[in-house]
């Protein structure tokens, strides 16, 4: 079939490529022309997709990345993998539905056109369907097809991958699920059909709601442990040797990504604006993971005035990491960058090191532990605090070395000198 997929990002770009190598012919689509001619030419800006990938099904003719709207012709199956971002704390849809308008100019009948953006539920039905049938004359359901089926990717992670994770599929028919399903059923192990559209929607926001209370639950214990003097670590490890009951979580400098800080929030914002109810644990949840970064700035402020009787404002720290999530360059909404940020509002001279992001993206730069710079050693800084723990971080080396590290996510052993969140 003739894919097409709109959007070549975390998201996008796997599932293209991946069609791709499965026998399927695809077109890539990304208005950001300067991404889409990397893409062209090779190279590719996604961790979970590497060059040597992306080139094989480039140079057979299967993928072709293109920012024309001419190239989306002829479409088969239309896959919609923009972003959904808020605005002013605000659910942003614009580029669905700037995706939809697109589209519908080269709908044809017979077509299947699959919403995989996350949104709060009804988007489908009320924003994406409305969008394709005025704009084609066509009728949903009837002259082509349309469904629903939430994205899954976690990117770096090499165990759990697009084609391994179940997928759920969601039609506006049934005839549309069945055409939905047969496509996800080539390129995924195991497809979840769902009764409704709205059904799936609400399924992946509740996925990420379910993470983010949870998370915000830790982050808040892991503060009253340390006004207890408890170490919350030993007592999550404690926890979890409940073989029933109980899910792990862990304590960080925040949430980040494009799911946790933002997927939940169109829930509670469309329940809101729609019905007038509050959806209080999502809201209490987003305050406590939004305050984490804070909080970390706090510990670090107090451990320098305890230790050592000086302020944040002249103090050297070496921030370590700025990705939201060890083994990816993804630093959308990281708090590791809203940590520095905040440091350096303070006052405080911050090098950031980050192995996946090079200085012209976020500023960083590596320095070797315990080798001698032009810049600086770990021994150098007041302060390490390690805010993504990337594989390449040498944490023997650095616990060796560094006059003290405030450990946000629990992965070193406590010292006198290590002080973990």
């Amino acid at each position: 079939m003739h894919i097409c997929v709109l959007g070549q990002g975390y998201v996008g770009l796997p599932l293209a490529v991946r069609a791709a190598e499965v026998g399927h012919t695809v077109t890539g689509y990304e208005p950001d022309r300067t991404r889409s001619e990397a893409l062209a030419a090779g190279s590719s800006y996604v961790e979970d997709i590497d060059d040597d990938r992306l080139q094989a099904v480039s140079s057979s003719g299967a993928y072709n990345a293109s920012s024309d709207p001419q190239d989306l012709k002829g479409f088969d199956v239309a896959v919609i993998t923009v972003p959904t971002p808020l605005t002013d704390r605000a659910p942003d849809l614009s580029c669905v539905r700037d995706a939809g308008r697109v589209l519908a100019e080269y709908l044809e009948p017979g077509a299947t056109v699959v919403l995989e953006s996350t949104t709060h539920p009804g988007t489908t039905r009320d924003v994406l369907i409305p969008l394709l049938e005025e704009g084609s004359g066509l009728v949903a359901g009837q002259d082509f097809h349309v469904g629903f089926s939430p994205e899954r990717i976690d990117p770096g992670n090499a165990d759990w991958r697009l084609e391994n994770t179940p997928k759920i599929v969601a039609g506006l028919t049934e005839g549309c699920l069945r055409r939905v399903k047969a496509f996800y059923d080539t390129v995924t192990d195991v497809t979840v059909p769902a009764s409704g559209l709205e059904e799936a929607e609400l399924a992946k926001v509740f996925e990420n709601t379910y993470r983010h209370v949870n998370i915000a639950l830790v982050n808040e214990l892991s503060r009253m442990a340390h006004t207890l003097g408890v170490d919350v670590w030993h007592t999550l490890e404690l926890a979890a040797t409940k073989p029933f009951g109980f899910t792990k979580f862990l304590p960080g400098p925040g949430v980040g990504g494009h799911c946790l800080p933002i997927d939940p929030v169109y829930l509670s914002h469309h329940v809101k604006a729609r019905h007038g109810q509050t959806f209080r644990l999502i809201e209490l949840a987003q305050d406590i993971n939004e305050s984490q970064p804070d909080y970390v700035v706090r510990r670090l402020q107090d451990a320098l005035s305890r230790r050592f009787r000086r302020s944040v404002h002249g103090a050297r720290v070496l921030a370590l990491g700025a990705a939201y999530k060890p083994g990816t360059s993804d630093a959308r909404q990281s708090p590791a960058v809203e940590v520095t940020d905040r440091l350096r509002a303070m006052g405080a001279d911050v090098t950031v090191v980050d192995p996946y992001l090079p200085v012209a993206d976020g500023g960083c730069r590596e320095i070797p532990f315990g080798t001698a710079t032009a810049s600086a050693t770990v021994a150098d800084f007041d302060a390490v605090v390690l805010l993504t723990p990337h594989g390449e971080f040498d944490l023997v080396r650095l616990a060796a070395e560094a006059v003290y590290v405030l450990d946000t996510r629990g992965v070193m052993a406590a010292a006198p000198h290590i002080e973990r969140l």
